[in-house]
């Protein structure tokens, strides 16, 4: 890596993006704050550059651009956020990450700027978060160096789900844009639905969850991230009844709360009559957020990647390197087995 290490976070006094600042700063980052309201930037970069801008103003976008050696945009919702800050970091030369969970925000990143980006040899990377990045990474890594699945199946086993307000309208917006319809990648490309809901159904999550009741189709932005770059005719993510419940509650936000919540992510390919699983375990899904996204900093810095252009993290790094890379924070592990049951 050369010796600029000066990163921009848009969005940086939020929920995640806070964790981002946090974690820039412990692998010798420094952050660049960035976003719409300069109090709260200033309230939380003691020390730290303070460039406040809104997204409809490229002149103060550029300013929050100059000299970085890359931006991490963490403002939702991203339909309104990504395309600004994709355009900046054209203009600046520099790589591009966001965290943007939102499925028609990616498509967006993956449709308008794949030539641009690629033409300017920079990388964009959307959905480098919890959702999207992770269970991309876990599905490129059980699929060990292969390019095509029959089927991919990605649950989520959370022990809880308090959204943040960020997330809240985001979700919101992503809901209006699809007209309150429900998403699913199949026969090679996404589709949208008025169909009733499918009943729950039951995961075989691997210890300590176990056997746990799941919403299918309850989609994710891995149904964009994952077919972005693997030949799958198939993709389907389920959540835990549990936190899918406490989703739609609304449930009081609590910080405190937040950080106890524990994860587990179980990835299955289907490929040509194997079955392959990756297994991902932490705690609290914003948080993980900004180790993934530091680390995919580090790595385009550094010059590990395997493509330019918009592209996903299956994509740009050898997933299963990666994925190591965050221990403690995550538990990863391998498993290969035979043809077997997914959710019944």
């Amino acid at each position: 890596m050369g010796e600029n290490r000066s990163v921009t976070v848009f969005g940086a006094s939020g929920h995640t993006g806070r964790f981002v600042v946090a974690e820039l700063r412990r692998r010798g980052f420094v952050p660049v704050l960035s976003g719409r309201d300069p109090g709260k930037l200033r309230a939380i970069g003691a020390g730290l550059d303070v460039r406040p801008a809104t997204v409809d103003d490229p002149a103060a976008l550029d300013l929050a651009l100059a000299g970085a050696a890359a931006v991490v945009n963490c403002a939702g919702p991203f339909a309104t956020t990504a395309a600004p800050l994709v355009e900046a970091a054209l203009r600046a030369g520099v790589p591009y990450v966001d965290v943007a969970a939102e499925i028609e925000a990616n498509v967006d990143t993956f449709t308008h700027f794949a030539d641009r980006a690629r033409e300017a040899g920079t990388v964009v990377l959307p959905a480098m978060a919890f959702y999207g990045g992770l269970g991309d990474l876990l599905v490129t890594a059980a699929l060990d160096g292969g390019t095509a699945a029959d089927e991919v199946h990605v649950a989520y086993g959370l022990s809880g789900w308090q959204p943040t307000p960020g997330t809240r309208a985001a979700g919101a917006v992503s809901h209006d844009r699809r007209a309150g319809r429900r998403v699913r990648y199949t026969g090679g490309r996404l589709t949208y639905h008025d169909d009733a809901p499918s009943p729950a159904l039951s995961w075989p999550f691997p210890e300590p969850l176990g056997e746990r009741p799941v919403l299918r189709e309850f989609s994710m932005a891995d149904l964009v991230t994952v077919p972005s770059h693997l030949a799958v005719p198939e993709v389907t993510t389920y959540m835990t009844v549990a936190a899918a419940t406490e989703l739609a509650a609304g449930a009081a936000e609590s910080a405190a709360e937040r950080t106890a919540e524990t994860f587990l992510v179980h990835a299955l390919v289907r490929a040509g009559g194997v079955e392959r699983r990756a297994v991902a375990r932490g705690q609290d899904i914003y948080a993980v957020t900004a180790p993934l996204a530091v680390e995919a900093v580090h790595r385009i810095l550094t010059g590990r990647t395997r493509t330019v252009g918009v592209a996903s993290a299956g994509a740009l790094f050898d997933a299963a390197g990666f994925l190591r890379s965050l221990a403690p924070r995550l538990d990863f592990e391998l498993e290969t087995v035979t043809a077997g049951t997914a959710a019944r």
